[in-house]
């Protein structure tokens, strides 16, 4: 059988603390959970794809000389991780998703977030930097 090693003791008692550290976290949670106010419910069908986001109103710009739309769309939700919300620059469709946090991010500036669509397609129009945008192959 191997010695105990210093390493491998702290690693374990580092596994431990965070472990506890994140029992501790959950069980919070869940009792802030139960004392909050149960959410309205919102349209039928829309149970377990709208993650309690709404809809952004929809957009139709030109912005440094690119058309940018953005719309809602019937039977988004997990398909389009933009929550049933569709982006377009120059008709060509970008891919957009909305963060846990409400912020928005886009495949080609996915590392800044932004508060809406009309964010993202904004700062997509200054990453392109006059490239044509190709569309994103989404499974």
């Amino acid at each position: 059988m191997p010695e105990l090693s210093r390493r491998r003791a702290l690693t374990a008692a580092a596994t431990l603390a965070a472990t506890a550290g994140s029992a501790a976290v959950l069980a919070s949670g869940a009792a802030a959970d139960a004392s909050a106010t149960p959410a309205t419910p919102g349209p039928p069908g829309a149970a377990g794809h709208e993650h309690g986001h709404h809809a952004p109103a929809s957009f139709d710009e030109v912005y440094k000389g690119r058309r940018i739309q953005g719309h809602a769309v019937a039977g988004g939700g997990h398909q389009h991780h933009g929550g049933g919300y569709a982006v377009f620059v120059d008709g060509a469709e970008l891919h957009v998703m909305q963060n846990a946090d409400g912020t928005w991010i886009s495949v080609v500036s996915h590392y800044d977030p932004v508060p809406n669509p009309r964010a993202a397609a904004r700062a997509a129009v200054d990453e392109l930097q006059g490239a044509r945008l190709v569309p994103f192959p989404a499974n």
